[in-house]
């Protein structure tokens, strides 16, 4: 049996990949009689072994792919030499607020771990709570506005307004414009009508121009946010329960690295509603200019005249 199964690898995996109840019948299909626990011992010695999944594949990439991180790299340069402000912007996974289980280990008196429910089960009066995270590149510094309504693309602006009044403006008293790197996809997608009406709204008021740089499709885990902000909050809140808005804000607010990343959150209470279309008389309106390289992905809102 077993010279049988090393002159035919693929039988081995077809073995492999029956369930137990099939076991028997693939053998027998093959001329064989033998128990699973043989099967096991023989398949060990071919070097087979249980093993999960690997994220490899990362798919088809974009022709465009590194022009478009190159072209990025380079605007990030060209702002922050002329002292301009740069964020990377992007919505955290939604939480669970409650007493809910969160992964990671730490540490506890023995035989006393955190008690928490046994079903994610959503509870009414607290939901879910969306962090959009806005991560200063420069100052390494980090703001998450902590939604409890929709994560729309309203609610995506809203939160970069919220940083650019608590934050941004005395940081860049003196800014003309403002760089945001940001995800394809999402509630501040490069084909999110809402997302430019409401940039459009943003440049408007602070009378500056708002240039948005999007990462090509399926590169989201490179956005600078992900591993710079959202990945060291993670770590400081494992295994610690969400169990309130308040507890939330904390362990959000008291992340820090040795890099010395600082980070402040606020609760934003309002709502924020879902389906909101933008007309193409709207789109016509806004002043978007698209850049030469993939104008989709790269472009400039300009403050429009009072009377525009």
């Amino acid at each position: 049996m077993q010279s049988a199964i090393r002159g035919d690898p693929e039988a081995a995996l077809v073995w492999v990949s029956k369930s137990q109840r099939h076991l028997s019948a693939a053998l027998a299909d093959l001329g064989f009689s033998a128990g699973q626990k043989l099967v096991g011992r023989l398949l060990k010695r071919l070097g087979f072994s249980l093993q999960a999944n690997a994220k490899t594949r990362e798919g088809t990439s974009h022709p465009d792919r590194n022009a478009q991180f190159e072209h990025i790299n380079a605007e990030v340069k060209a702002f922050q030499a002329a002292g301009e402000p740069v964020i990377s912007v992007d919505t955290k996974k939604k939480e669970l607020v409650g007493d809910f289980n969160n992964g990671g280990r730490e540490l506890r008196p023995k035989g006393q771990p955190e008690p928490v429910r046994v079903h994610d089960f959503v509870i009414p009066e607290l939901g879910k709570v969306a962090p959009y995270g806005v991560y200063d590149i420069a100052a390494n510094d980090g703001w998450v506005n902590l939604g409890i309504s929709h994560d729309t693309a309203a609610f995506a602006v809203a939160s970069i307004r919220r940083w650019w009044h608590v934050l941004g403006a005395a940081r860049y008293p003196t800014a003309k414009r403002l760089l945001i790197n940001a995800d394809c996809g999402g509630s501040n997608g490069s084909r999110v009508r809402l997302w430019k009406r409401e940039l459009q709204v943003l440049a408007d008021e602070l009378g500056i121009a708002i240039t948005v740089n999007h990462l090509p499709p399926g590169t989201s885990k490179w956005n600078r946010i992900e591993h710079k902000l959202f990945a060291f909050i993670t770590m400081n809140w494992r295994a610690k329960p969400l169990v309130s808005y308040l507890a939330i804000i904390q362990l959000i607010a008291s992340t820090t690295t040795k890099t010395g990343l600082t980070v402040a959150c606020q609760l934003d209470s309002n709502a924020y509603e879902k389906g909101i279309k933008v007309s193409d008389e709207e789109m016509v309106s806004l002043s978007v200019k698209p850049h030469s390289l993939h104008g989709e992905w790269n472009y400039t809102i300009a403050p429009r005249r009072p009377d525009g």
